[in-house]
C-alpha cells in the first residue's frame, strides 16, 4: 500500500475488510498506542489490554469514522480512556487497611468493577480458545517494546511474508470468538477461519 494513498481511502477500504489497509494502519498506528499506553505507567500487561481493546474497538465503529484524517486522534482518544479505566479499575483493588473497612465507600460495588473488568475477560478468554500457533502470533504482535518483524519470523519459525496473512486469519479468529465479528470485516473468502 502506497504511503501518499489517501487516508479517506484506506480507512474505506479498511470498513470493506481489505485485509491490507488493515494491515497498513496497523503497522501505521501501533506504535502510537503503545507510546500513550506507556504515557500512563501501565504495566505490560495493562498496556497490551489497553491496545487490543482499542483495535477491537476501531473493528467495531470504523463503518462511523466520520472524519478520517482525524483516525489517529479517535485512537489517541480511545486508548487513553482504556488507561483511565486501567488506572481506575488498578486504584480499586488495592489493599485497604482493617480501619478503612468500617468507613462506607463511595465507590463502585463488585457488579461495576466486573463490568469494567469484562472486555479485558473477555479478549483473554477468546484468545486462549484460539489455537496456540495463532495466540502466540498475536501475543509477539503485541509485544512492548514492539518485536521487529524479523524477530517475530524467527520466533515463530515461519517466513516474514506470512505474518501478515497469519495475523489477519488470527484476528478474525478472535473477532469470532469475541462474537465481534461483522460481515465485511476481514471476510476474505481464500483465508479460511481454521489455521
Amino acid at each position: 500500500m502506497s504511503e501518499d494513498e489517501n487516508i479517506h481511502g484506506i480507512v474505506r477500504r479498511a470498513a470493506e475488510g481489505d485485509e491490507n489497509a488493515w494491515n497498513y494502519l496497523i503497522d501505521k498506528y501501533s506504535s502510537l498506542l503503545w507510546w500513550t499506553a506507556r504515557g500512563f505507567r501501565l504495566t505490560n500487561e495493562q498496556a497490551a489490554d489497553v491496545v487490543q481493546v482499542t483495535w477491537l474497538r476501531l473493528v467495531e465503529n470504523i463503518g462511523r469514522i466520520r472524519d478520517p484524517e482525524r483516525l489517529s486522534a479517535w485512537l489517541l482518544t480511545t486508548a487513553r480512556r482504556r488507561c483511565i479505566d486501567e488506572l481506575n479499575a488498578a486504584g480499586r483493588e488495592r489493599p485497604l487497611d482493617d480501619h478503612h473497612l468500617d468507613v462506607a465507600s463511595h465507590e463502585d460495588g463488585p457488579e461495576e468493577c466486573a463490568l469494567r473488568h469484562e472486555p479485558r475477560e473477555a479478549v483473554r478468554k477468546a484468545l486462549r480458545r484460539l489455537p496456540q500457533s495463532q495466540q502466540r502470533m498475536l501475543l509477539l504482535l503485541a509485544a512492548s517494546p514492539p518485536l521487529s518483524y524479523q524477530e517475530i519470523s524467527t520466533r515463530l519459525g515461519i517466513p516474514i511474508g506470512s505474518i501478515g496473512p497469519s495475523r489477519g486469519r488470527a484476528l478474525r479468529r478472535l473477532h469470532v470468538e469475541l462474537g465481534t465479528h461483522h460481515p465485511g470485516v476481514f471476510d476474505d473468502s481464500r483465508s479460511p477461519m481454521s489455521a
